[in-house]
């Protein structure tokens, strides 16, 4: 029996979004609420684009 390919997903939540940047859920909500990290709503629901976990990442400098 063969499975299809998983797609990946388009939104994650914001608990997904928080452990793939490394960071805890309380900081990137912090993020989404200054602005830093954009997010979307869906009713009740946020949920954090691929795209705008990938233009935060990208504005994050390396350390000295």
């Amino acid at each position: 029996m063969t499975t299809a390919p998983a797609t990946p997903k388009l939104l994650l939540t914001v608990e997904e979004a928080a452990e793939l940047l490394g960071i805890g859920r309380t900081t990137a909500f912090a993020l989404i609420r200054t602005g830093a990290l954009r997010s979307v709503r869906i009713g009740r629901l946020r949920r954090v684009r691929i795209a705008d976990l990938n233009a935060y990442a990208e504005t994050l400098s390396p350390a000295a």
